[in-house]
């Protein structure tokens, strides 16, 4: 009953303050003005003791990262004055994007982890109106921590998702029976990845009928750890086998933890075993953990590319997405979760930060938009101003006005902005290679084959130029595969689908050479992950990068290339006729 009672009262917070949109987000903004209100940062545009809406917007500059850079380096170097917030910094969340080659740093407060952990508080009552009997197991959920760095003057930083699962919030949590994992902390707080996600399986597999839910951060750590166990399965078998833990299991801490786990089964381990051993890995989850009801994995923007393949793996289970957050802040929940993941929306909740949006359309002038004022149907960028000390920050995030929960706007997640390959006065986004990719891979379906992962660059040390794309493929039946011919139709289909100004430049300037692309061998885009997380990239926060530029990557994926393929023919295009 008082689980009843605690989801009644999380559902209502939610109603409350989606039902009183913009006077929350004006309550927002004036706590932040007023309580940074002598801060060097607001001071500096003349913004001290004034808590005016219109007159912060027309005082503050929009931003992006590389202008408050500077004023990011003081504090990173000691310089503990109230220069972007009142409160002390009590750590850098560092983002995934890049900055002239260094990780972005996100500046954050003790209070802003309350913020997050609110957000967290209120999945488990939105996912319960929709699958009922998650307090009956536990969920494998494969996290991992990444280890953190110092900055000259003494602060954190590290991943968001590493200050949270090293936090008293997530280390000291109460039991809860809807939020039970089969991981030990001890495991996902391991800092060795290759020793967690070992345990974090090893545990998994000895609850496989304890299991109602299998997730990771995002779709790609889901599949990483389904490539874990096709790799591992004979050695987590034999520990399960004799109830002993593999020496590869250095960690003391580790070793004494899952020593209470340990024991003997080998009839679990002749289970695994001759499930995993055969070549047939479709439905491979369902079948080890039986019990599954949903994956809980992000699976909108770049991620979307990964649902053939965790269908192919789950067997077709529902995947869940639900909330949308940066290093910079936590922004809201999908209120659907259950929802077909081209369905994704996300109802950003107004009590998290203060948000505007810069319209993308051509139409709209430079005027931002308040939260309350998106129009369905229009793309927007989100700039959010937080109580951790950003002001009128870019985050980069384009989104998609899909309807409103109460007062709140809903919005799908389209892309990062300026995700971009180019030749010569073409200009290709994330989005529109993904689309391309979808279309091509229709030529695969004849062969049972998809595109598991792939990534693009522009190659220019040819004349002319030309668009490298680096497919891994997954062929179900290997002895009916897509041959040379198709390949190079694939080529053609995602040519026909970029626009029109690059194909006018393949066919009318000839700027722009046939489109390739490169085949690499199984288990490639592991290898990129693993060189990614050798030079400091977070496994929680890794996303394959659509784009490469980088050489000693693009070396990695050519040495792993078995078969390289062009675009057989010009895509169609013709020139359009203007006003007359």
């Amino acid at each position: 009953m008082a689980r009843r009672e605690k989801d009644l009262a999380a559902l209502q917070f939610i109603e409350e303050v989606t039902s009183q949109c913009e006077e929350v987000q004006r309550e927002v903004l004036a706590h932040i003005l007023s309580r940074n209100a002598d801060t060097e940062y607001l001071k500096r545009y003349g913004m001290k003791g004034c808590v005016d809406i219109e007159t912060f917007k027309n005082k503050v500059p929009v931003v992006t990262y590389e202008d408050i850079q500077p004023d990011i380096q003081r504090i990173a170097n000691g310089d503990f004055s109230p220069i972007l917030c009142a409160q002390p910094i009590t750590e850098f969340l560092t983002s995934s994007g890049t900055s002239a080659g260094e990780r972005k740093l996100m500046p954050t407060t003790a209070e802003e982890m309350d913020r997050r952990q609110l957000l967290y508080s209120l999945l488990m009552p939105v996912m319960n109106q929709y699958m009922p009997g998650l307090d009956k197991g536990k969920g494998l959920y494969f996290l991992f921590i990444k280890s953190e760095t110092k900055t000259p003057g003494g602060l954190v930083a590290r991943p968001v998702l590493t200050s949270y699962y090293k936090s008293s919030h997530f280390k000291n949590r109460p039991y809860d029976p809807y939020n039970v994992y089969t991981s030990p902390n001890e495991a996902i707080l391991c800092p060795d990845s290759f020793q967690s996600m070992y345990t974090q399986m090893l545990c998994g597999l000895y609850e496989r009928h304890e299991v109602l839910r299998v997730g990771a951060v995002f779709a790609s750590g889901l599949l990483r750890a389904i490539r874990f166990l096709q790799v591992h399965f004979h050695d987590l078998c034999h520990d399960i086998a004799n109830g002993t833990l593999s020496s590869m299991i250095t960690n003391s801490g580790l070793r004494a933890c899952m020593s209470k786990i340990m024991r003997p089964d080998p009839e679990l381990a002749e289970f695994i075993i001759h499930a995993c051993e055969g070549e047939n890995w479709e439905g491979i989850i369902k079948r080890i953990w039986p019990n599954t009801k949903y994956l809980e994995v992000i699976v909108t923007g770049a991620m979307a590319q990964y649902i053939p393949t965790l269908d192919y793996y789950s067997g077709g289970l529902p995947k869940a997405c639900t909330m949308y957050a940066s290093s910079e802040c936590f922004f809201g929940l999908n209120l659907n979760p259950m929802c077909a993941p081209s369905e994704v929306s996300y109802t950003i909740l107004p009590n998290m930060a203060y948000f505007e949006f810069i319209p993308l359309d051509d139409n709209s002038g430079s005027q931002l938009v308040n939260l309350a004022d998106v129009e369905v149907g229009k793309e927007y960028e989100l700039v959010v101003t937080t109580h951790s000390g950003l002001y009128r920050y870019q985050v980069g995030d384009v989104l998609y006005v899909t309807g409103f929960y109460n007062s709140a706007p809903q919005f799908k997640f389209v892309r990062r902005k300026n995700v971009l390959l180019s030749i010569d006065s073409d200009k290709t986004d994330e989005s529109e290679l993904q689309s391309a990719i979808e279309s091509a891979s229709a030529l695969l379906k004849p062969f049972n084959t998809s595109v598991v992962e792939y990534t693009s660059y522009a190659d220019t040390k040819s004349i002319p130029g030309h668009y490298v794309l680096y497919w891994e493929l997954l062929t179900k039946d290997p002895t009916n595969g897509p041959d040379h011919e198709v390949l190079g139709q694939c080529c053609l289909a995602i040519e026909e689908a970029l626009n029109s100004v690059y194909r006018q430049c393949r066919v009318s300037d000839r700027s722009i050479g046939p489109l390739e692309i490169r085949v690499v061998k199984n288990g490639t885009f592991e290898e990129l992950m693993d060189y990614a997380i050798s030079r400091g990239a977070s496994i929680n926060q890794y996303k394959a990068p659509r784009c490469v530029n980088v050489k000693p990557i693009i070396e990695l994926l050519d040495s792993r290339v078995v078969s390289a393929h062009f675009s057989p023919s010009m895509p169609h295009w013709s020139p359009q006729r203007g006003p007359v």
